[in-house]
């Protein structure tokens, strides 16, 4: 059998191999290396040509080339279609199908802290109040002096400080009265009283303990203009209780001390345990302490720049955390900020 006859033999059985190929690992390792390789038939073929008369060499060197070309566009050929092919099947097999229904994704909801905050906002806000945040981080002027607590007062000692600076002078704040004072030089009150809440996260060296946190929630409110009242102070008290507990809870205000109001009130609220008869929680008296309250101390108007002759009003100040105990029986302030899922997923 002649060399042509040999390549043209190589070449059907290398073409019908391709074709019949089922996979990309069968074409290239098995088909394309033992046909084309250097140790496959075709090469050891293409040798004896050297062995041929001059003549006929270049005419089965042209043909043998053919024979190579052919099968290499074969491979390539059929390497595309099997790669295309296995990508299909690929696509096939990780095809979505949307008609099937989706996993459910649980959504978050608010932090309990966050709802009673947002809850007593909205009732401000209802009555015409201008909720302003504050910086944690304060001076002793606004956080102290303005407020009528100058150094060396006693009071600052109920307010143990996280103090920032070795002069003292920048403090982690301990309220948010802060907002109050810079608010105070600020308001034109040629255009009406001031009418706002300050709400926000404030620090003071506590012990921790079931009732006391290093950190919790406070919102202080403050109206002044003319002719304020006590009276105006109770009745927003009053509707701010009943909001948020129920129009079956009265309120008193017993007399106290703030250094920033004169005078000064305790806000107390009927016990939601006993209804005002007398329990162990409320030790008897019928009442639970809820915040602190009272007209407006000159010093605080002075220090803000205006006379308080011509201007007066009442300030209160409430615990977030508190409120949000007592209205969702929550027992222990430390559950606030341990971010136990268990605890948390109660008030969704």
């Amino acid at each position: 059998m002649s060399l042509k006859d040999q390549l043209t033999q190589l070449r059907d059985k290398g073409l019908s191999e391709i074709k019949q190929a089922t996979d990309l690992k069968t074409l290239n390792q098995k088909i394309r290396v033992q046909l084309l390789g250097k140790k496959g038939p075709i090469v050891k073929t293409l040798r004896g040509i050297g062995k041929l008369p001059v003549s006929q060499r270049p005419i089965v060197g042209k043909y043998a080339n053919q024979v190579k070309g052919q099968l290499f566009r074969s491979l390539k050929k059929r390497n595309l279609e099997l790669a295309k092919a296995k990508l299909n099947d690929e696509l096939k097999a990780e095809k979505i199908d949307v008609t099937l229904p989706g996993k459910p994704v649980k959504a978050g909801h608010p932090h309990l802290i966050q709802v009673v905050m947002d809850h007593i906002c909205d009732l401000f806000i209802g009555m015409g109040y201008e909720v302003l945040n504050g910086n944690e981080v304060e001076t002793d002027e606004y956080n102290f002096e303005r407020m009528n607590l100058p150094k060396h007062h006693p009071a600052r000692d109920m307010q143990a400080t996280f103090y920032i600076t070795p002069d003292k002078n920048l403090l982690l704040r301990t309220q948010t009265s802060g907002m109050q004072a810079r608010t105070l030089e600020k308001h034109d009150f040629s255009k009406g009283p001031l009418k706002m809440i300050s709400p926000g996260v404030v620090f003071r060296r506590d012990n921790d303990d079931a009732t006391h946190s290093h950190q919790f929630h406070q919102m202080e409110g403050l109206v002044v203009g003319k002719h304020v009242t006590m009276a105006d102070l109770k009745g927003t008290l009053e509707f701010l209780i009943h909001k948020m507990f129920g129009n079956e809870f009265d309120i008193r205000l017993r007399p106290s001390y703030f250094p920033f109001t004169d005078p000064s009130v305790e806000v107390d609220m009927t016990c939601f345990n006993c209804g005002g008869k007398g329990c162990s929680v409320c030790k008897g008296t019928g009442w639970i302490e809820m915040l602190g309250a009272g007209v407006v101390h000159p010093n605080v108007l002075k220090n803000a720049g205006l006379d308080p002759h011509k201007l007066n009003g009442f300030a209160f100040g409430l615990g977030i955390d508190r409120f949000a105990m007592l209205k969702y029986g929550v027992d222990d302030i430390r559950d606030f900020y341990l971010n136990d899922m268990r605890f948390l997923s109660q008030f969704d």
